[in-house]
């Protein structure tokens, strides 16, 4: 793992303009889904995870990369397409081998969203090999 040190209270943030497939009605895996033309839940925690990634991208060594842990947050607000969305991560510290984050996300009318998110860094093959080993153990 890298030596460099992130200092709390470190912000990034990043924008998107929301697009036909960033849409929950975009989501249907059967012909039964129905979901309204807004920005999706699942996108907005995407972005949210994206800017916290981006905070890590220092402290990390080689073949490592960081993964979402948890992500606890609210979507309180409906956004439309072709709206631009505001997602900003700030750290806060680490909890044990976790990194800890509060990120938010406002579209033109204020905010849309808000909570926590922790990741962690680790080794990118250990991650993918322990990937294998599960699926393997399930094909058996």
């Amino acid at each position: 793992m890298s030596q460099i040190t992130l200092e709390i209270g470190a912000t990034t943030s990043l924008r998107h303009i929301v697009r036909t497939e960033d849409l929950a009605s975009a989501l249907l895996i059967d012909p039964q889904d129905n979901f309204p033309a807004v920005f999706a839940t699942s996108r907005m925690i995407a972005l949210m995870e994206v800017a916290a990634a981006r905070l890590l991208q220092p402290l990390l060594g080689e073949g490592e990369l960081s993964v979402g842990v948890t992500v606890d947050v609210t979507h309180s607000a409906a956004t439309l397409p072709e709206d631009e969305v505001h997602v900003t991560a700030r750290y806060l510290g680490k909890e044990g081998k976790l990194y800890l984050f509060d990120v938010r996300a406002e579209d033109s009318g204020g905010e849309i969203g808000r909570g926590t998110h922790r990741r962690a860094i680790i080794a990118t093959q250990r991650l993918l090999d322990g990937a294998t080993q599960r699926r393997n153990q399930n094909i058996s």
